[in-house]
């Protein structure tokens, strides 16, 4: 065999070496863009879908493959897709579900602010009508789609951020009568207190930025369907692009081993902070599934995993403007001030310049989301810890 040139050596030498006989405890990190095989006909058949393999990142990744199966089956669902955010997977949800020019979609209308503009402004561009309702009031939301006859119907297990829990089981029945596909954004619940496919969703979706991954450290987002309408949203991706990448889905798939422990630590420290809140003089209104007088509590104890409600709560400071907000948020010294939700840190944000900017101040209060709003991503430290800082903050922003 002729030597090689340094510079040809520089290259290939120790890649593509034999194929080991040993299985990693942990799934590798494959940062590879393409694969070769021993045969071209080998090749070919991948492309063709005829066996299983890779080829090129954008079709699929192994590392990919291993969280796409790993959230298949903490959400109980045939198949799983993930991609770069959470919003790249409620659009390609759904662009699945044939949401198109001449469709209407049924929404919930206090969902996340980007969700509710990508419908009311992208959609609504590309000649899609979206006819946003209360997702509690269920005569509400049949009448709206007996109307409408929808493509779809739209909403969260638990709203963004008033904290409304949908009966799923109601509205998927709904829906379904009249033809509508369910899409049902998990993020807030997390697999762990409920698996809306069991209920007879369609697609179920995470941002996977927040509970799934859990430590604030990546972003992506995931969509779990039946292994039909996984291909559709496959052959959707080749063409748009909206991939994970292998690092993001090792991140990710790493946090997920950890979330039922850090869930039930999520939900008990919640229950607790939000009893607190609901007796302290200066909050008006606490929005938390677990509390007896919230309007949904018997559709949570219903639907979620018993004495499990989640760790967002959102509350309204009494009298509050933007800038007490703004004072209370800045005295906090433990609770972070973030742009996100779902980690193991305590998190506050302000919807109406964050989360719902995006709505003007007029479709902010049709939904109920006021100036006093806070949106409260209870965290896994010491509960006490993190009462004793919101007791602080309320009084040095008095």
């Amino acid at each position: 065999m002729t030597s090689k040139s340094i510079f040809t050596l520089a290259v290939h030498a120790g890649e593509r070496g034999p194929r080991p006989d040993f299985t990693p405890v942990v799934t590798p990190i494959y940062n590879s863009i393409a694969y070769t095989y021993e045969s071209m006909e080998d090749l070919d058949a991948v492309f063709a879908r005829e066996r299983p393999g890779y080829v090129y990142a954008r079709y699929g990744n192994p590392t990919v493959t291993a969280l796409e199966k790993a959230i298949a089956a903490l959400e109980d669902g045939e198949e799983a897709m993930v991609f770069a955010s959470g919003m790249a997977a409620i659009h390609a949800a759904l662009l699945a579900a044939k949401v198109k020019a001449g469709a209407t979609v049924v929404a919930a209308q206090d969902v996340y602010g980007a969700t509710y503009a990508l419908l009311s402004k992208l959609f609504s561009s590309l000649g899609v009508r979206t006819r946003f309702v209360d997702i509690a009031d269920l005569t509400a939301v049949e009448q709206a789609i007996v109307e409408e006859k929808p493509r779809a119907v739209l909403f969260e297990t638990v709203s963004n951020p008033l904290l409304k829990v949908a009966d799923t089981p109601a509205v998927v029945e709904m829906a379904h009568k009249h033809g509508a596909e369910v899409i049902v954004d998990n993020t807030f619940a997390s697999p762990y207190l409920i698996q809306p496919l069991a209920h007879g969703v369609d697609y179920v979706v995470h941002s996977s930025t927040k509970y799934l991954g859990g430590h604030s450290d990546v972003l992506g987002g995931v969509v779990v369907t039946s292994a039909q309408r996984c291909v559709t949203l496959r052959e959707l991706t080749k063409l748009v692009g909206g991939n994970l990448g292998p690092n993001e889905a090792w991140l990710t798939m790493r946090g997920l081993k950890t979330l039922p422990l850090r869930m039930i630590q999520h939900c008990r420290n919640a229950t607790q902070v939000a009893a607190w809140l609901q007796d302290h003089p200066r909050i008006s209104r606490v929005n938390y599934p677990g509390l007896a007088d919230h309007p949904q509590h018997e559709v949570a104890t219903r639907l979620f995993r018993p004495d499990c409600y989640g760790g967002m709560i959102s509350f309204e400071i009494t009298d509050a403007d933007q800038a007490k907000v703004f004072a209370f948020m800045e005295a906090l010294q433990l609770v972070l001030a973030a742009t996100t939700l779902g980690d193991v840190y305590s998190l506050v944000l302000y919807p109406a310049h964050s989360s719902h900017r995006a709505l003007t101040p007029e479709e902010r209060a049709q939904i109920g989301i006021g100036e006093g709003l806070v949106r409260f991503s209870v965290g896994i430290e010491d509960v006490e810890d993190i009462i004793a800082d919101l007791e602080q903050a309320l009084e040095r922003s008095k």
